[in-house]
């Protein structure tokens, strides 16, 4: 797992030296395959339709890798994912991730190392468009959406105590507007998430729900470049208590295809003695859309 990590990431940063200037965009393909940055969704769909396309029925699909290198816990997380659009409105994604908890992680003051194993998880997104940005001829209106995750992971839930389940539903609303009457255009997101996920549901599901916040700005300082800042709060359950997580990125739209990302990532702290956090480490990532 670790060698496909190694080749993932290369393959990344390969594309970034060889491919000329042109224009691409959001949303990008996150962790779980969901249209939005890395941890978060956007409200926009994953759709790009052709121009000849009049009905819309059945965007162009997206795809997405991601390699996170999270050194202080020892965690190298990979992941695939592909997300479709259809009549403009609905957006269905899948992702895959591959996670080697090393032994360096904690949870609850306690070390992981026994529990060391590559981990397989699976996600199947739905995503609605209630409210397109701008709808009602203004220009402060931003885009809505609604939708939800089904999430499944083989690891032995077993070793975290009882009541923890293999699969569960993620649940969020969120809306997305771009501002482009400032100097440069400014992205701006926020929604909420209701969850049941031990770290994002890597780590199983727990037997109660919580609601928790996540947001992101991205500031475009050229026409084919994003800066940005995402934040993701932690889940809280009586039992098992998710550190809040954020990261700093920069996206090149290489061309109207490829996009990259580069970021460094802060999943809380591992060394917690009440919420479990994967530490910190760099992030890139390489997405294409047709």
């Amino acid at each position: 797992m670790k060698k496909f990590s190694r080749i993932m990431a290369a393959a990344s940063l390969s594309a970034l030296l060889t491919t000329g200037l042109a224009y691409g965009g959001v949303p990008l393909v996150n962790l779980e395959g969901v249209g939005g940055v890395a941890f978060n969704p956007l409200a926009y769909t994953a759709a790009t339709f052709s121009k000849d396309d009049g009905q819309g029925t059945v965007a162009k699909p997206r795809f997405g890798t991601w390699y996170v290198n999270l050194k202080d816990a020892n965690v190298d997380w990979s992941t695939i994912g592909v997300a479709d659009t259809f009549y403009k409105r609905v957006e269905l994604s899948y992702g895959y991730e591959s996670v080697n908890i090393g032994s360096k992680l904690f949870a609850l003051n306690q070390p992981l190392g026994g529990l060391s194993q590559n981990i397989h998880k699976s996600n199947i997104g739905a995503k609605a468009l209630l409210l397109e940005e701008n709808s009602f001829d203004t220009k402060f209106v931003p885009a809505v959406s609604v939708g939800t995750i089904y999430k499944h992971t083989d690891f032995d839930v077993a070793k975290l105590g009882n009541d923890k389940d293999n699969n569960g539903f993620d649940f969020y609303a969120v809306a997305t507007k771009l501002i482009p009457e400032l100097p440069r255009p400014v992205l701006l997101s926020a929604g909420v998430l209701s969850t049941r996920g031990q770290v994002n549901g890597i780590l199983g599901f727990n037997d109660k729900r919580d609601t928790v916040f996540f947001g992101n700005v991205d500031i475009l300082p050229l026409d084919n470049v994003a800066l940005g800042f995402e934040y993701k709060q932690g889940a809280q359950f009586n039992d098992f208590k998710n550190d809040n997580y954020w990261n700093a990125h920069a996206a090149w739209f290489a061309n109207k295809n490829l996009s990259l990302v580069l970021a460094y990532t802060d999943a809380g702290d591992r060394r917690s003695p009440t919420k479990v956090g994967l530490g910190g480490g760099t992030v890139v990532s390489a997405q294409y859309e047709f």
